[in-house]
């Protein structure tokens, strides 16, 4: 696996964060849209948060990797925040015609955070094999 073409995918808590610190080719999008994907699934995630204060540029491939990123996610039961999104990459984006459909925004990585669930409100694959276990048991 060529890990330099790779963003990594960091596991925080019950969230996942992703730090996107390297200006972001198309093939690199992909491998995170695919890494992302399986670490949701791994780790029953049900946050990620995507910090994009490295990109200085968003092209119309990236702008809609973004969006299915977060609709990946949210299929895999999992809610999306995008945060540091630099004025001009906003400009370009609104430029391009991209609403970024499905993707939460936060100025900061605080206030994203905070707009993803709360570790209570989810119960995880753990608890669900416990439920079932008890069920079992009883």
């Amino acid at each position: 696996m060529d890990t330099g073409n790779r963003i990594p995918v960091l596991k925080l808590g019950h969230l996942l964060l992703v730090s996107i610190q390297v200006d972001m080719h198309d093939r690199m999008a992909l491998a995170l849209q695919e890494d992302l994907a399986e670490r949701i699934v791994q780790t029953g995630a049900r946050g990620v948060l995507i910090d994009i204060s490295g990109l200085e540029l968003v092209d119309s491939f990236i702008g809609r990797m973004l969006a299915d990123i977060a609709g990946i996610a949210r299929v895999l039961d999992a809610e999306t925040v995008v945060v540091g999104m630099r004025p001009a990459v906003a400009i370009t984006l609104v430029e391009l015609g991209l609403s970024l459909p499905g993707v939460q925004t936060a100025l900061t990585v605080e206030r994203g955070m905070a707009m993803l669930p709360a570790p209570t409100d989810r119960l995880g694959p753990e608890a669900d094999e416990e439920a079932e276990d008890a069920v079992g048991d009883g």
